[in-house]
């Protein structure tokens, strides 16, 4: 750990500070290039802006232009740090949207964790931007911030810690329940973490056809049942009629366990109790909700995925946010609503079952990957994500008339 502690802060520190910076994009080898690049010849894109908002697509980087923004107050597994502390977290947002779909990024930390302050500061500097990623910012606060933005703007506005984590779970599970013979509608799911995660993730698996009255989600105090008088709205929307009441009850009987709380919550006996060929999402990071080497000891009929790159199946968010924006940019679609959400989520899922490119296997190390219960999601250097998920989020943004631009 003392080699990895060194190594990251080497590289985040030399040969220049921090890991984005800006590019121009114009020549500017003559006065001329200056001329037009700045005053006089500024003034006439300024003119065009002015009699059409529109026209700022068109003459300056908005389009191809995100926000990551955060209050830093739930920054990865470090908890409530700050938003200065969380800034080499959003420049490294901004290094996998740059690298994995040629988006722009802003990376913007606000100084308050107040909810209204911090609307107000995102409301007012929108119109610099094509779309909003909301990062790191703790729940329940996250649901109102997101909701309240969406209303206001007519760009997208996307929690990456809802909706982008989300999307690969359900793309990953769409495919383990294909291998294990399951239907979405008939499983039994448990969901540990009813937090930003969570709560989008069932928020999405529902939309795809999963059955509410088939899921439980458990907090740090148990299922989430409506005897409950403690449960905030977002958490009483999966308030079940249960008689389970732990996280041993909820995983007694249950095909799925995705889990988005904390390491070490699961034990062997309650995997154990789980039915017949289980799926298990141990996505806490860096120590799962139960280590994969003791799951697989205890299940050979199990699939598992974790939130790490060091096992198969990783639940990676690479997978979704950059792809979900390049697709919305394109078309210039006014949200990111649950329709593109599910076209990236049929997306990642068809990709996966595809033959694997030499390239990707060159990438990992790898001689052979192929679908299976330890491939089960597509790997993020695989070339072919920048196309398929854009075309179909695009696709899914004309269908649903949010976008301003044909596809």
């Amino acid at each position: 750990m003392s080699t990895l502690k060194e190594d990251a802060l080497k590289y985040h520190a030399e040969p220049r500070p921090g890991k984005i910076a800006t590019e121009i994009t114009k020549p500017t080898a003559t006065q001329r290039d200056l001329s037009l690049a700045y005053t006089p010849g500024v003034a006439e894109p300024v003119r065009e802006i002015h009699k059409d908002p529109e026209a700022a697509y068109k003459y300056t980087g908005k389009g191809n232009l995100v926000a990551v923004i955060s209050d830093g107050s739930a920054v990865l597994g470090l908890g409530n740090v700050g938003a200065l502390a969380g800034k080499p977290v959003m420049e490294g947002k901004g290094v996998l949207f740059k690298r994995f779909a040629d988006v722009d990024v802003f990376d913007i930390e606000v100084e308050t964790q107040d909810v209204e302050e911090f609307i107000t500061v995102v409301k007012n500097i929108a119109g610099t931007f094509g779309g909003i990623n909301l990062e790191d910012i703790s729940a329940p606060r996250c649901f109102e911030i997101e909701r309240r933005l969406q209303e206001m703007l007519d760009i997208p506005v996307f929690h990456d810690d809802q909706h982008g984590t989300a999307t690969i779970i359900a793309a990953g599970l769409m495919n383990a329940l294909e291998i294990q013979g399951k239907q979405l509608n008939d499983v039994n799911i448990v969901c540990v973490g009813a937090g930003a995660a969570g709560v989008a993730s069932m928020n999405l698996l529902t939309a795809l056809g999963a059955s509410k009255q088939k899921l439980l989600m458990v907090d740090s105090k148990g299922v989430l049942h409506t005897g409950r008088t403690d449960l905030n709205a977002f958490k009483r929307q999966y308030a079940v009629e249960t008689d389970k009441h732990t996280l041993a009850d909820a995983c007694r009987d249950a095909d799925v366990f995705i889990g988005v709380s904390g390491p070490n919550v699961m034990t062997v006996e309650m995997l154990n109790s789980m039915a017949d060929k289980p799926i298990v999402f141990a996505l806490s990071n860096p120590d799962p909700e139960i280590s994969p080497a003791l799951a697989l000891a205890a299940r050979d009929d199990l699939i598992m995925a974790t939130g790490r790159s060091d096992y198969p199946n990783q639940i990676n968010n690479v997978l979704g946010f950059p792809f979900l924006f390049r697709g919305a940019l394109d078309v210039r679609a006014r949200c990111i609503n649950t329709e593109m959400l599910k076209a990236a989520v049929n997306a990642l899922a068809a990709l996966a079952r595809e033959p694997v490119p030499q390239n990707v296997l060159d990438a990992y190390g790898l001689d052979k990957l192929e679908f299976g219960k330890d491939y089960i999601i597509p790997k993020p250097f695989d070339l072919r994500l920048r196309e398929r998920v854009p075309t179909a989020v695009a696709q899914a943004a004309v269908d649903t008339g949010v976008a301003r631009l044909p596809l």
